[in-house]
């Protein structure tokens, strides 16, 4: 056995040794009382699954979204069924909203430990498993390895701060990375990470972004009729989405900015933790001329909605509606140092995804920034010209044609994704 092979058999047992002692000794008894009614899933206790199915595990919203396309690329090419893990109770529910009637099954994936990863591949018996972007589990990929079943890694990224992190520890995670078959990854920044992480470079593929080619599929059913009635007749409606701490004090001094200019004008302010919207509403109380709302409080009282120039959503899954009414938007997490957030979801609609410097996790923003589908500004008055100069016509027009074209050199990563899987699986053959 190699010096690596070594290093990576000690980590292995080190993290089995600890979460043995985690599990036996009352985190079994927290999750218990954390997940209540979802347990039995998590410990491994799946059932009606039909053995051979492809299991997808994402964790949450964001990758349940980028499974979908591949999902429903593997339905049209591959008479294979599929079953697909969440981690949350969010992804879950976006589970069941996207896929419902198209996977077999919904479920919650086990706690990564020997004895229930086991009872979950017992009870499941896949054909092979894909897990989608950061999902990098030490057990299951071990023991899907010792049972020779085929793994892979789609849509793969690794952010800024969990690359330090791993890469601190690289004698055990090339060791991890090792047990998957192929690493299809987003771009190749992201390639570049894996590779200095010890995966050999033959076995990464750079494929695109699949979240981009269901969000292209969202697109074409998704209008501005649900949410028009936020909008004061022709005054333009700003959409702050996904904000951090720190972010909404200069989104809010941005928009008071813009009000000079456009008095009748609303911003709706999206916290990416929908708990901090009270926390929104209060950066608002420093300034009288303001009037600040929850939108749970003017769904309930529409006559509130006549005064509120500042909305805070107080609830997840609207985002992207939201954005089909906008005249001009901000992606929060990039103001802050939190890596950014999603800037494909407006551009999607023509609008330039307006953001901070913060965006390593979306490594092609600058080629957004560069083909005029994104904006870099740094501080509120930045910001507020960049929304001012938004509402341009000209710059209306451009922006439309600026955005489709970016999109135009994207698209087709769940197909090209499926097709290296596919030909890993006939070479196998």
């Amino acid at each position: 056995m190699t010096s690596q092979g070594k290093s990576y058999k000690a980590g292995m047992a080190l993290y089995r040794f600890c979460a043995a002692i985690f599990f036996n000794f009352g985190g079994l008894r927290f999750l218990r009382r954390k997940y209540k009614n979802d347990i039995s899933e998590r410990l491994g206790n799946v059932s009606g699954v039909t053995e051979g199915a492809i299991w997808i595990h994402a964790v949450s919203v964001g990758e349940v979204q980028s499974a979908s396309s591949l999902i429903r690329r593997i339905k049209s090419k591959s008479p294979m069924r599929c079953v697909l893990s969440t981690v949350t109770a969010t992804g879950r529910d976006m589970a069941y909203r996207l896929l419902s009637g198209t996977v077999e099954k919904i479920f919650y994936s086990p706690f990564d430990s020997k004895k229930f990863v086991t009872r979950a591949l017992d009870n499941i018996k896949p054909a092979m498993y894909i897990s989608m972007e950061t999902e990098l589990w030490p057990e299951m990929f071990a023991q899907l390895k010792a049972r020779n079943i085929p793994s892979f890694l789609a849509n793969g990224r690794i952010s800024e701060k969990s690359f330090k992190r791993l890469r601190r520890t690289r004698f055990f995670w090339r060791g991890v990375l090792d047990a998957l078959t192929k690493l299809m990854v987003r771009f190749n920044e992201d390639r570049e990470k894996f590779i200095a992480l010890g995966v050999p470079p033959e076995k990464i593929f750079v494929t695109g972004d699949c979240k981009v080619d269901a969000l292209l599929d969202r697109r074409k059913v998704t209008g501005p009729e649900k949410w028009e009635w936020l909008k004061r007749d022709e005054a333009p409606l700003f959409v702050a989405g996904s904000t951090h701490q720190g972010e909404d004090e200069i989104v809010i001094s941005a928009f008071r900015i813009v009000r000079r200019k456009f008095p009748g004008a609303r911003l709706i302010i999206v916290p990416r933790h929908p708990e901090r919207a009270l926390m929104t509403v209060a950066s608002v109380l420093p300034y009288p001329e303001l009037n600040a709302e929850l939108l749970s409080r003017i769904e309930a009282d529409n006559e509130k909605l006549k005064t509120a120039d500042v909305i805070a959503v107080d609830r997840i899954g609207i985002l992207f509606d939201l954005y089909a009414v906008a005249d001009a938007v901000f992606i929060g997490g990039s103001l802050v140092e939190k890596g950014g957030q999603n800037p494909f979801e407006p551009a999607l609609f023509g609008l330039p995804a307006i953001h901070g410097p913060c965006m390593t996790d979306f490594p092609d923003t600058d080629r957004m920034d560069s083909m005029g589908a994104a904006v870099r500004v740094s501080n509120d008055t930045e910001l507020a010209r960049a929304w001012e100069d938004r509402l341009d016509a000209g710059a209306v027009s451009k922006a439309l044609r600026d955005c489709d074209e970016y999109f135009k050199t994207l698209g087709g990563a769940a197909k090209r994704t499926w097709n290296e899987i596919e030909a890993s699986m006939n070479n196998e053959e």
